[in-house]
């Protein structure tokens, strides 16, 4: 079980690292089929308010906290409502399913369940 945890935290820690820091560098060509209009509008909103590049950082330092080991719990807390965000973009404004962005989903719900030690605080009943 470990070695399956290691792999996942690398993978999904790399993969927000790889496509965070591709938004400034331009290395990997983003093409494929033109978006409705809605998911348009909204990419055209939030691109030159600067609130994606806001996201961008988060998902860099999410994906080096994960990686890290020692961070890994603050990482999934921080690419929990990215991944989120994915989901809803796909679901309500492309209006398509997304494989890449549900398997995102299936492993920070699992890394979440396997650092849920980690969690349990808050999740724990509050004391008065």
């Amino acid at each position: 079980m470990n070695k399956t945890i290691l792999i996942i935290r690398n993978l999904l820690g790399l993969a927000f690292v790889v496509f965070g820091l591709n938004f400034f560098l331009k290395f990997i060509p983003m093409g494929g089929p033109t978006p409705p209009e809605a998911a348009l509008n909204f990419m055209g909103a939030i691109a030159p308010s600067g609130f994606l590049a806001v996201v961008k950082v988060l998902e860099i330092a999410g994906g080096l906290a994960l990686i890290s080991k020692r961070f890994a719990p603050v990482g999934l807390v921080i690419l929990g409502p990215i991944v989120a965000n994915i989901l809803l973009y796909d679901l309500f404004l492309a209006k398509a399913f997304n494989p890449v962005g549900f398997a995102v989903l299936v492993m920070e719900v699992f890394l979440i369940w396997a650092f849920r030690k980690n969690f349990a605080g808050v999740f724990a009943a509050p004391r008065e």
